[in-house]
């Protein structure tokens, strides 16, 4: 993920687009911008979304590298990993190999930690609470899970998500598209 600071300036000067424009296309501070493209800033992945959006790419083309399937992800080849300004410690679950469309992830959530506002996006999402407890507000409809509960539905309604409990929560995620 190191090398994701080059890959959006490239795509950005292959398409033509100054900082300006991507700004204008983003909503985003093209003093961010700047810093996200020289690697000096950390992003949340909604700030990626809306970049991969203006540039017309999936998220997931980020984070792809030219390498060997592989199908199985050993313990030992599993890191966490946290995007800056989130309570949220990502680990990927899911293979790599050309044309998947399915994310797994599993999703450490620190005590009270909440999404700020809600957002839909293509795709589907399933999330099992392994440990704890998980809010999910689902087109302003609330749903409260406990541990061994789950919940399915489609992306593109606005959905956000919080841990009511003074403790960590621990989520399985499986979603569509791919995004890392």
């Amino acid at each position: 993920m190191e090398d994701l600071h080059k890959k959006i300036r490239l795509l950005r000067q292959k398409r033509g687009y100054t900082l300006k424009d991507m700004s204008e296309m983003t909503d985003l501070s093209i003093g961010f911008l700047s810093q996200v493209e020289r690697g000096s800033s950390s992003m949340a992945i909604t700030s990626l979304k809306k970049i991969a959006d203006a540039l017309k790419v999936e998220m997931t083309y980020f984070f792809q590298k030219e390498e060997e399937p592989s199908y199985i992800v050993k313990k030992e080849d599993q890191f966490p990993f946290q995007l800056s300004g989130s309570g949220y410690l990502y680990t990927k679950l899911s293979g790599n190999f050309q044309g998947r469309i399915l994310e797994a992830i599993k999703v450490n959530i620190k005590p009270k930690e909440e999404d700020t506002f809600s957002f839909g996006h293509p795709g589907e999402e399933i999330h099992f609470v392994v440990k704890g407890a998980l809010i999910v507000v689902i087109d302003g409809e609330t749903f409260y899970l406990e541990e061994g509960e789950c919940i399915h539905f489609p992306s593109v309604v606005s959905h956000k998500w919080k841990n009511p409990l003074n403790e960590e929560t621990i989520v399985y995620s499986v979603l569509t598209p791919s995004i890392f």
